[in-house]
């Protein structure tokens, strides 16, 4: 079904058939975000349903060449919080990550796949929908549990948040644009409870995200279970890609011991570093949306890694020998 775009639609029904019985299905409709200073285009889906969350915007953003562009498809990359990514009045503080210029810029140089982002906004239930649900539920004491469900406001419902992902929004995305669905190109990203969710969800669906960008990952509010969740559910190594980082300022300061037992985690499981992923700290960075802006080129890269720019270059050095 083609969608149709309207300032002021924002739903859509199409009636299928279920054996006897007919049933209609809402499909988001998207206005097209018009903003001269942005860089290639965005599409703002607002309020999309979903039977497993509550509704929540959601923006894609498409390469400048998308409409003239390679007709076996992009891949394709989720991202969390995705109100920060493109638009600095959306934004939680007023700093966007300038996603856009970014991509486009490591697109042109050819340094990254041609890629389209998916931002999915965030909600009120934030906390619970980002924190991972089954290391919570199966390596937590009662009394543990206890606390955090008093601290935070209920139980985790992050595993309702990854089916919305996959089974509701990544069907639609791959319907409605033209993307390569294959695991080895579907990748999510976020920062800080994102980064968290990131890694859950790679770990939960490995058939169906290839690579996890982590920035700043808030490894306090779960690390124990987590970490005892990630030496059993890791998905094999060589055929998907972690990315680590943490700054040393504000939040980030207690991060690092954390994030290094993780790293030993995926070096016991077979990862290898540079290949199936990639750590780093930034001394003197924030734990902000500013300084994710400013370094994320580096997880763009190491998961979005041009492979085809990579063979042209092996080639040609080959054929200089």
């Amino acid at each position: 079904m083609n969608l149709k775009s309207g300032d002021d639609i924002q739903t859509c029904c199409e009636t299928t058939k279920n054996g006897a019985q007919s049933e209609t299905k809402i499909l988001p409709v998207f206005s097209p975000v018009k903003n001269p200073d942005l860089i290639g285009t965005l599409h703002h889906f607002p309020s999309v349903p979903s039977q497993f969350i509550n509704p929540r915007n959601v923006e894609v953003w498409l390469p400048p060449d998308y409409d003239q562009g390679d007709a076996s498809g992009y891949a394709v990359l989720y991202m969390h919080d995705g109100q920060n990514l493109f638009e600095s009045q959306k934004s939680f503080i007023g700093v966007d990550w300038g996603l856009d210029e970014t991509m486009a810029a490591l697109c042109q140089k050819r340094k990254i796949r041609p890629t389209i982002v998916v931002g999915v906004w965030n909600t009120p239930q934030r906390l619970l929908e980002y924190l991972p649900q089954r290391p919570f539920c199966d390596h937590r004491s009662q009394h543990s549990r206890n606390r955090v469900i008093k601290r935070y406001g209920g139980m985790p419902i992050s595993d309702n948040y990854l089916r919305f992902l996959v089974s509701e929004l990544k069907t639609f995305v791959d319907s409605r644009y033209r993307t390569r669905p294959e695991r080895e190109f579907t990748f999510l990203m976020g920062s800080s409870m994102g980064g968290l969710i990131s890694l859950y969800a790679i770990c939960e669906y490995p058939h169906v995200f290839g690579g996890a960008g982590c920035l700043s990952t808030h490894w306090p509010i779960a690390h124990r279970p987590f970490s005892t969740y990630l030496n059993e559910r890791l998905p094999e190594p060589g055929r998907h890609k972690i990315y680590l980082d943490y700054g040393n300022e504000a939040n980030n300061a207690g991060y690092r011991y954390k994030q290094k037992r993780v790293e030993r985690i995926l070096k016991g499981r077979g990862y290898k570093f540079g290949l199936d992923w990639f750590g780093s700290w930034y001394a003197g960075d924030p734990h902000s949306e500013t300084a994710w802006r400013d370094r994320v080129h580096v997880p763009l890269r190491f998961l979005l890694k041009n492979e085809q720019q990579r063979l042209e270059t092996t080639t040609q050095g080959s054929g200089n020998k």
